[in-house]
């Protein structure tokens, strides 16, 4: 194997490789994104609006309970 096969072997193996390290940096920046409240249309503002409307229902069912 010549030093020009060696140099390109290790330049597609470098391309690969990085690659592979944008692809995992952009999954993780798309992901994190979800977690930051947006005004409404992230996974944290669902959460928060399921948690809101759960904690109500508490409220409901233990006020007629305790009628």
């Amino acid at each position: 194997m010549t030093l020009g096969e060696k140099l390109g072997l290790a330049a597609a193996f470098c391309a690969v490789i990085g690659s592979f390290v944008g692809l995992i940096r952009w999954l993780v920046a798309h992901y994190l994104s979800e977690l930051k409240p947006n005004s409404g249309s992230s996974m944290s503002d669902r959460i928060t609006r399921v948690e809101t409307r759960v904690d109500e229902i508490y409220t409901i069912l233990i006020t007629r309970h305790a009628d």
